[in-house]
């Protein structure tokens, strides 16, 4: 039976008083907030540890959906964050957010990732501070699509961005000695 006509069979018996609307409500929101079978069904992992360091575990792991808990994605927060969405000094997860955060959005002082969104970030589609990737929007920005103060792209090296990439990212600047 699927959810709409197991709605429509509860509203009858409701309707014709074999429910209260106590138990009509009950049953209605299992209905519609009990997950649906998948292809692939997917495996919630929630883990942390027991030690804290200023009020946060030192980590935590949330992968996967929780449906107890109504969370769809896991959330991960302490020191050392792993999830879906990681909140920490050190978060990785899809969507990170912390001192150094890596993962597809990662967002802090240091960020790396698909799109990094920081202080300075490394990434696909950086923007920061400091931005270096295959498009970087920064006050100092290096990458193939460089937009920036001080830019260093396929077709311009601002000198005020030389020195400070030779300086900071010596690693990074060989390639400009070419």
């Amino acid at each position: 039976m699927n959810p709409t006509q197991e709605l429509e069979r509860l509203a009858k018996l409701h309707a014709d008083g074999a429910l209260t609307s106590e138990e009509f409500a009950k049953a209605k929101s299992q209905v519609l907030f009990t997950p649906r079978m998948t292809p692939f069904p997917r495996r919630s992992i929630r883990r942390q540890s027991s030690r804290t360091f200023c009020g946060l575990p030192l980590w935590a792991i949330a992968i996967g959906p929780d449906w107890e808990r109504g969370e769809m994605r896991g959330h991960a927060l302490g020191i050392f964050a792993f999830g879906d969405m990681a909140t920490g000094w050190f978060a990785f997860g899809g969507l990170a957010r912390g001192i150094c955060a890596f993962g597809g959005l990662a967002i802090d002082l240091f960020a790396f990732g698909g799109s990094p969104i920081g202080g300075t970030a490394f990434g696909g589609a950086a923007i920061g501070l400091v931005a270096i990737g295959g498009g970087a929007c920064g006050y100092y920005a290096f990458g193939g699509g460089a937009v920036g103060v001080h830019a260093i792209f396929g077709l311009h090296r601002d000198p005020a961005a030389v020195d400070f990439f030779q300086q900071y990212f010596p690693w990074l600047t060989r390639m400009l000695r070419r």
